[in-house]
């Protein structure tokens, strides 16, 4: 009696990817009607956000002056 390895691992091949595929179309089928029951029994809340007033600050010159100068002398400290 002889055995075909090769057709004998085609056959586990396809029964374990079959198995798999099917095992994901049955779970993806399970999460949609678990949405379904969830949005259904628990629907979500609508979230009221107060608008807050955004006051943008704009740097005026004398900050950028000082933070320059402050770079300047920062640098001039370092080198000696």
């Amino acid at each position: 009696m002889e055995i075909n390895y090769i057709s004998e691992a085609l056959k586990f091949m396809v029964l374990g990817m079959g198995i798999v595929f099917s095992f994901l179309i049955i779970l993806i089928f399970v999460l949609k009607a678990q949405a379904k029951l969830l949005s259904k029994f628990f629907p979500q809340k609508e979230i009221k956000v107060a608008k807050k007033a955004t006051v943008k600050t704009v740097p005026s010159n004398a900050t950028k002056v000082a933070a320059i100068i402050a770079a300047v002398q920062h640098h001039n400290n370092i080198k000696g």
